[in-house]
């Protein structure tokens, strides 16, 4: 009789239990960011207008935006940014292609891999815009230099995303195709490709800003067009608000490529 009375008092302290195997996905707030872009803005141009921060050194928001839009009517925005443009495109293209190429091979072929991370590992520490004058002399005073060095950055990131993306494909899987004496074309394209292509796409948002760096630095060191041109020539003359105008462009260059390379990942990474 004891033990049945007690059972209810036990049923009665059990309590439900919250799921926690739920995973890690973090997620971030959509309107956050905007919210605390929004209200350092807020605080910058107050403080600006107050007189609290100098001018001179620090221009308001709406002055920089002042200088974007003066810019943009007298049609120096549009010179300077399709010389941009073409050098990034063209640079970012050409070290792709090359740098997907030598990493495939390296993360496929045994000769490949000994030579080439060997050249990597000592050839990638270099900084590539200390190449840039000698790249002059071999290319000539003109496109090809600056274009040359924003490939060269971008190869080197690319190869090693792309072997590193290409070994961290599971073996498993690639030995089952094997099993079933698939070819090894179709093993590189339905297997490795995929199993290797969420790294390529996280290191073309690496190589992306790396191109971005190295054609404001190119064209901070011979250029007459270019947004690197145009900050330098704008700090020479103290014009900040014409300077921190240029930062901008450059800001909102990177803030639209990632939102491409973002579009890209949900159309091929739709799998995941």
């Amino acid at each position: 009789m004891l033990d049945r009375a007690a059972e209810p008092q036990q049923q009665a302290a059990v309590r439900p239990v919250a799921f926690r195997g739920g995973g890690f996905a973090p997620r971030a707030s959509r309107h956050a960011g905007w919210v605390a872009v929004l209200a350092v803005l807020a605080v910058w141009q107050a403080a600006g207008s107050a007189g609290l921060v100098n001018s001179l050194f620090l221009p308001t928001p709406l002055a920089i935006v002042k200088a974007i839009w003066q810019l943009a009517v007298s049609g120096a925005l549009w010179q300077h940014l399709s010389a941009s443009l073409m050098r990034i495109g063209t640079g970012w293209v050409l070290g792709t292609i090359a740098g997907i190429a030598v990493g495939f091979a390296i993360g496929l072929f045994n000769h490949a891999r000994a030579v080439g991370i060997t050249f990597i590992s000592a050839l990638f520490p270099i900084p590539k815009i200390a190449l840039l004058p000698l790249l002059i002399l071999w290319l000539g005073i003109g496109e090809e230099p600056k274009i040359a060095t924003i490939a060269l950055g971008v190869f080197f990131s690319t190869a090693i995303s792309v072997y590193s993306g290409v070994d961290a494909v599971p073996r498993n899987l690639i030995r089952m195709a094997q099993s079933f004496n698939v070819p090894f074309s179709t093993i590189v394209r339905r297997v490795i490709w995929p199993g290797a292509l969420p790294s390529i796409l996280a290191g073309f948002r690496i190589t992306t800003s790396i191109a971005l760096l190295l054609v404001v630095s190119a064209e901070m060191i011979g250029a007459e067009h270019g947004i690197g041109a145009f900050v330098l020539q704008a700090g020479n003359l103290m014009q900040t608000d014409q300077l921190l105008a240029g930062v901008v462009i450059l800001s909102l260059f990177g803030l639209v490529v990632g939102k491409l390379i973002n579009l890209l990942e949900t159309r091929l990474l739709h799998w995941r």
